[in-house]
């Protein structure tokens, strides 16, 4: 883990993806993108923050919560992939830890996606013991209509004549988010998105058919409409090790 000068790490948090606050110049909606911020901050004890001038990042808090992180892997940028814990656990750092359910429960990931305020994102290094209560966890979430779910557009389908146009009323994953930024910020129309995503070749695999298949696969474009046609809680991401044309 690589720790800047004052002794911090970025983490991803496993299994979640709260809505973009900034990304390249873009964010999400960001009423429901705040919230996500702020139950992160009070499930952690920290407050008394000052931001910077675009809102966009802490440069000061009351930030000495005793706390936890359970980590198996860092991913391509070097974050821990981590669950989030506001107390701490009786072994040593570095210690070899049972996540069970239970355990599970009381993580700031679990936490998030209870209340709708992440959408599950899932990657194959995640076992199925836990993301199966993540995502019942999740389906009680959109059934009762908290968080992001009573406007979430992601397999319904949305329009996107420009990227401003997503900023304030398209609420869907963030991951499909970020690929349209990337996408239409270098100029890109929507008739060639689908072939911006199979370039990029993202592997995944659909858990319900156990398909090993591409994003582009699950992407539908009609016009200047986009949807994903499986809901996210049905997709793993892969490595891209696992990639192939086919």
């Amino acid at each position: 883990m690589e720790l800047n000068a004052r002794g911090h790490a970025q983490l991803r948090i496993e299994a979640i993806d709260a809505l973009e606050t900034h990304y390249q110049g873009y964010h999400q909606p960001m009423k429901l993108a705040k919230a996500a911020c702020r139950h992160l901050l009070s499930y952690l004890g920290i407050d008394e923050l000052i931001w910077d001038e675009r809102q966009s990042r802490v440069i000061k808090a009351r930030d000495g919560t005793e706390g936890c992180i359970l980590a198996r892997s860092t991913e391509a940028n070097r974050r821990p992939v981590a669950f989030v814990f506001a107390d701490g656990i009786e072994q040593r750092d570095g210690s070899e830890v049972l996540l069970d359910e239970p355990m599970l429960k009381r993580s700031l990931n679990y936490s998030l996606i209870s209340r709708g305020l992440a959408y599950p994102t899932y990657y194959n290094g995640l076992f199925s013991d836990l993301r199966l209560p993540l995502t019942r966890a999740m389906a009680r979430a959109r059934s009762e209509g908290r968080g992001v779910w009573p406007y979430d557009l992601t397999t319904k389908g949305f329009s996107v004549p420009c990227l401003d146009s997503l900023a304030e009323d398209v609420v869907i994953l963030p991951k499909l988010f970020r690929r349209l930024v990337d996408y239409m910020g270098e100029g890109g129309m929507m008739n060639g998105f689908r072939d911006h995503l199979s370039a990029r070749c993202e592997p995944l695999v659909r858990i319900s058919q156990v398909h090993f298949t591409r994003l582009d696969a699950v992407v539908d474009v009609k016009g200047d409409r986009v949807r994903l046609t499986e809901p996210p809680e049905n997709l793993i991401f892969l490595d891209r090790v696992f990639c192939k044309k086919s």
